[in-house]
């Protein structure tokens, strides 16, 4: 019975020091992690509450018609100029033809006032002509009468003499002033032409303008990728009628570069400033850890932004901790950072004081 209660004893001992030690480790763990977690709040503030971002922007049409072709695929990536889907241009092809056949006319209309003011200004010679015969006509009346008036005074002629020269000088003096007139006339009808001129020229601006408008039309036919990107989901069909202003896509611009919007409470952001750089740890790659920047803090809290901005002083008031957007550009290299993408959820780590 002795042997056995010894055996019993030297076995709780065992375990009592193995249970210790067992706890000692634990504690010591404990120590070790909480301490680490003090030193981080210490030297750290962080975040969970980030997203990655990227510019993700609609692709719309300017004009609206049936789609003839579409020639992307949902998640592929584009470059600048390519090709997205091609609208039925035929209708505008054809206002096209008929601005330019307009434009054509106009412009025909000018070669015949060129041809019409080039007749008005030989009528306008030949009436001065006229007006140089009849002046000298008229001379010659007023030399006959003359002599007639002074052979009437010493009755060398008749009275009917006189009277046929008195009315040849009348006759002549019409003539040379209905010359006189049609030579003004001539005159101004060649400046009526050249008003006329003035006006097809701002007509053929006009068809011109139009010209430009429809050729436009005709361009925007062919919807093309603004920029790099990743097409979004695909939601049209070919043979769908589109409006003028619809979206027809969405493009994720790879050019602009990827950030992280982390929204950390307004007792955090006294350490932070511009420049200050950060480290990033996303949901999707555990344990690999992205570079940043801080390139900006939100001038208000993000529930002021809000469509319905909250009225403190209207009802029961209750403090709540308010976040600040803090925008952080990702330095990393475009290769590292190729797997992430907008929306992911983020830990931000900003270290106080640097």
């Amino acid at each position: 019975m002795g042997t056995e209660q010894n055996q019993f004893n030297n076995s709780d001992k065992l375990i009592t020091r193995i249970t210790a030690w067992i706890a000692g480790f634990i504690l010591l763990g404990l120590s070790v992690w909480g301490g680490l977690t003090l030193w981080d709040l210490w030297k750290y503030e962080e975040t969970e509450d980030a997203q990655i971002e990227e510019y993700i922007n609609p692709v719309t049409s300017r004009v609206g018609g049936f789609i003839r072709d579409i020639r992307y695929e949902e998640n592929q990536p584009v470059k600048k100029g390519d090709t997205l889907l091609i609208i039925d241009n035929r209708e505008y092809q054809l206002g096209q033809e008929e601005a330019e056949a307009a434009l054509l006319n106009a412009k025909a209309q000018i070669s015949v006032l060129k041809s019409t003011v080039e007749t008005s200004s030989k009528n306008a010679t030949v009436n001065e002509g006229q007006i140089a015969a009849a002046k000298a006509k008229l001379w010659h009346q007023e030399q006959e009468f003359a002599r007639y008036e002074k052979l009437l005074q010493v009755e060398a002629v008749t009275q009917q003499q006189f009277e046929n020269a008195k009315t040849a000088l009348e006759v002549a003096k019409a003539d040379y002033q209905s010359f006189l007139d049609t030579y003004q006339a001539s005159l101004s009808k060649v400046n009526d032409i050249k008003v006329q001129q003035e006006v097809a020229l701002a007509e053929i601006q006009r068809r011109e303008a139009i010209l430009d408008r429809n050729k436009l039309d005709v361009s925007y036919t062919v919807v093309t990728a603004p920029y790099d990107g990743k097409m979004g989901r695909k939601t049209i069909q070919n043979g769908q009628m589109i409006q003028a202003g619809q979206t027809l896509a969405y493009i994720v611009d790879q050019q602009e570069g990827k950030w992280v919007i982390a929204n950390f409470k307004e007792t955090q952001i006294r350490h932070m400033h511009t420049g200050q750089m950060v480290d990033i740890e996303t949901d999707a790659l555990p344990g690999e850890h992205f570079n940043g920047k801080i390139v900006s803090l939100s001038p208000a809290t993000g529930s002021r932004f809000s469509l319905l901005p909250p009225d403190n002083s209207t009802g029961n008031f209750v403090k709540i901790t308010q976040r600040i957007p803090v925008r952080i550009l990702l330095t990393d290299a475009k290769s590292k950072t190729e797997s992430l993408r907008a929306g992911m959820n983020a830990m931000v780590l900003v270290k106080k004081g640097v």
